[in-house]
């Protein structure tokens, strides 16, 4: 800690010697050539090389990340604020161009002020050729992390720092776009305390969280754990056949219950939610918040994940996190998209969990936009080009649920259903009275049982006899399961399945 109390901040150096396996640093950069400047500009940049012993604000190469070889690009703050000009751009662009080719994750770590003042435009439009670069990266299929250090500002934060697939930051680190100084110099009064920290950004779904340097390693190797298993999956145990009792595509899933029961049990509080399946069954969960874009919905669970050896983006429908008054809103949906993006970026299995009681129906969500999410939701769904595998978990209530639905596999747990709106509601418009619900559910054919026979659920993986009775035990049953059915999907032709999802879909119920 500084004498002030507030944290020290580490330089490139210090940051990459905590994070990165000793001794294994391999550097990239190459001397920066004679630059055409003007007398005050060289004494700036000779004070700047004394002081830091860098010869630009940007750092590059290589290293070991727990034994994975990654590339690495990470801001010098003591280097005229770790502004940006044309030699640091340069330097920039070709490390990332580098990892590009050789195949490598790129972790970046960006503190800077912004573009350098003293190039002017030319230093400001280099964001423009370092996005590219970055787009160029992530379009590859390869990983791209952030860690955001305080203080990042202006153009990095307008570029490279706000791409990653994956992005983290400082605890208490200052992130914004508008200078406070600037801000103030404009308008005359201080820029409002507590808007552009770490924790607010984390708050407001900007970031995926806040992180101290000492835990950068961890997150960073869980999470290319998964987001690097695309073209490893196939190299790790086998997963074996289902255990008997887990349910086949074969097996008839009827058990004497009825539509109402099965409803019924998907509405008891303590059946196991999406939650509870990532705590029990998953491996390497990297938890990611919001939308990238300034909404987080509590009803929605966006994460990275494996099971058994096989990877895969989460879309899970929180049952802890909706209620009547916090049912799922259109920014759910926004972010189950980021999701979709994420999977297709990094050609990883997209994997929903169904589990709602309905969309938010409200003022906030019609101006939200609900209907065209659903819609968007849809249509990336069915154009996904990643594998995509949905589970009716527990209630599967109207558009909430029909959104995540589209995919190449559909599983239900023996309890999860499906219907255009809750019994109640269908009753209500068909019998005016809610009190018909039990009919309603059973002629609608809205139990796994029923979507199996018609075709619409692939699978039913049986509860014994509720999922909230034997909460461990059916986890870890579903997560055997979508151990498998991942690696099946990931070892299937491309362009055969999406044949095969685009009949499906066009031809079902006929």
């Amino acid at each position: 800690m500084t004498a002030a109390g507030k944290p020290r901040r580490l330089d490139a150096r210090s940051l990459r010697d905590l994070v990165l396996d000793a001794g294994s640093w391999r550097s990239w950069d190459t001397p920066v050539p004679p630059r055409e400047i003007d007398d005050g500009y060289a004494r700036e940049l000779a004070a700047a090389t004394a002081k830091t012993q860098q010869d630009e604000a940007i750092v590059t190469g290589e290293a070991m990340l727990r034994g994975r070889r990654v590339a690495v690009v990470a801001g010098e703050f003591g280097f005229l604020a770790g502004s940006i000009g044309t030699a640091t751009a340069e330097r920039l662009m070709s490390a990332v161009e580098r990892a590009t080719e050789e195949g490598l994750p790129l972790l970046a770590a960006p503190v800077s002020g912004g573009t350098r003042m003293q190039e002017g435009t030319v230093a400001f439009l280099q964001m423009i050729g370092i996005t590219a670069a970055i787009a160029r990266h992530k379009e590859a299929g390869l990983p791209y992390l952030v860690y955001l250090r305080g203080p990042t500002f202006g153009g990095v934060l307008a570029s490279w720092g706000s791409l990653g697939h994956v992005t983290i930051a400082e605890p208490g680190a200052a992130i914004g776009f508008l200078g406070p100084r600037v801000y103030e110099a404009l308008y005359g009064e201080p820029f409002p305390a507590g808007v552009q920290t770490a924790e607010h950004l984390a708050e407001r779904g900007l970031i995926d969280g806040v992180v101290p340097p000492e835990e950068i390693a961890e997150v960073a190797d869980r999470a290319l754990r998964v987001l690097a298993a695309r073209a490893t999956w196939h190299r790790g145990a086998p997963v074996e056949g289902p255990v008997e009792g887990d349910g086949t595509d074969a097996d008839d899933p009827e058990d004497g219950r009825t539509a109402w029961d099965v409803v019924t049990a998907s509405r008891r509080t303590d059946r196991p939610g999406a939650r509870q399946l990532l705590r029990t069954a998953a491996t390497d969960v990297v938890p990611l918040n919001g939308t990238g874009a300034g909404e987080v919905d509590p009803g929605l669970l966006l994460a990275l994940a494996r099971f058994g050896g096989a990877p895969c983006v989460v879309l899970g429908q929180d049952r802890t996190g909706q209620s009547l008054s916090a049912p799922l809103g259109p920014g759910a949906l926004r972010e189950a998209r980021r999701g979709m993006r994420l999977a297709a970026e990094l050609r990883l299995p997209l994997l929903t969990l169904i589990d709602t009681p309905g969309a938010a129906l409200s003022v906030a969500a019609e101006e939200g936009g609900m209907a065209g999410e659903i819609a968007r939701c849809l249509q990336d769904l069915v154009m996904l080009e990643a594998p995509t595998l949905a589970v009716l978990l527990g209630q599967g209530t109207g558009g909430g649920a029909l959104a995540l639905v589209p995919a190449d596999r559909v599983l239900a747990a023996a309890n999860g259903w499906l219907g255009p709106l809750p019994p109640e509601g269908a009753s209500a418009i068909v019998h005016r009275t809610v009190d018909r619900a039990d009919e309603m559910a059973a002629a609608q054919g809205v139990r796994a049982t029923d979507l199996w026979r018609a075709g619409i659920v692939d699978r039913v993986v049986p509860e014994r006899p509720d999922a909230a009775d034997e909460p461990i035990e059916f986890c870890q049953r579903m997560g055997r399961v979508l151990a498998e059915e991942l690696t099946g999907l990931l070892g299937r032709d491309n362009a055969e399945r999406m044949r095969s999802r685009g009949r499906r879909w066009r031809h079902l119920g006929r």
